[in-house]
């Protein structure tokens, strides 16, 4: 008896040995050809990205070849015959003032009518004593006028002839000058080269750029791609167009277009 029963629990777990090795076996197979298939899910995926990227690559290399191509097309004498103003927040040189003149130029405006440079931060005494000494221009001077200051320093640099407030302030305002003062101009650009400003300095810019906004002729602020503090809110802000990367050939078309007349905006690459 005990022999059968020995025998009996023997031979049951060697039926089970046997019942799960098949089992796992089994499992074990399934697994591998779940496996097997999400690898090819996952290969197939793979490729189609990469089949997307080379086209992005390719399409990235023939927009890069239309605007090399098609840009001088769209700027050739763009610009021919308008009288532009330049207008800049600091001294005029660096990247944006070069990529200024470059666009002008490959537009047909060869020669700036006039350019101004503004130093900053203001001297907000200085200049109420400068204005003060000048009667056309005296009324400026008063606590609280900064603001329409640069409104009417606005209206003077586009519109031309007597400029009453430019000539008052040339020593306490002015770190460069070029052109002439007598025509109105077509258009105007905006550089800011100096550091964002605060206090009676930004009231001041805030009131020069909306004037120029408002004066008639098309107002474009513009700064490179890599511009570390970006002034496109504060342009915006004043209802001026913006080119933030007006060193690459289509900031260079968009600058272009939007001083011939094209619809006001914001341009460029930036979130901005």
């Amino acid at each position: 008896y005990h022999v059968a029963s020995l025998a009996a629990v023997f031979v049951a777990l060697l039926i089970g040995i046997l019942v799960g090795v098949g089992l796992t076996g089994k499992v074990d197979d399934a697994e591998k050809n779940e496996l097997r298939r999400q690898i090819q899910v996952h290969e197939d995926e793979l490729r189609v990205s990469r089949q997307r990227e080379a086209n992005a690559s390719r399409e990235e290399d023939a927009l890069a070849m239309l605007v090399q191509h098609g840009a001088p097309r769209l700027m050739e004498d763009r610009l021919l015959g308008k009288r532009i103003g330049l207008l800049f927040v600091g001294t005029p040189d660096g990247e944006v003032g070069s990529a200024v003149a470059s666009a002008l130029e490959a537009a047909g405006a060869n020669d700036v009518t006039r350019m101004r440079a503004i130093k900053v931060p203001i001297d907000a005494d200085s200049i109420a004593g400068a204005l003060r000494s000048r009667r056309s221009v005296s009324r400026l001077a008063g606590e609280g006028q900064l603001r329409e200051l640069g409104r009417i320093l606005a209206q003077e640099f586009v519109l031309g002839g007597d400029a009453p407030a430019w000539d008052a302030l040339a020593t306490e305002l002015v770190v460069d000058q070029r052109g002439r003062s007598g025509p109105p101009l077509d258009g105007v650009v905006i550089c800011r080269t100096a550091e964002p400003q605060q206090g009676p300095t930004a009231v001041f810019l805030g009131g020069l750029y909306r004037g120029l906004s408002g004066v008639g002729a098309p107002a474009v602020g513009v700064e490179t791609a890599n511009e570390e503090v970006t002034t496109v809110g504060v342009f915006d802000a004043a209802n001026l167009s913006t080119v933030d990367n007006v060193e690459t050939p289509p900031g260079r078309v968009a600058l272009a277009l939007l001083l011939d007349g094209a619809a006001p905006g914001n341009y460029g690459v930036k979130e901005t």
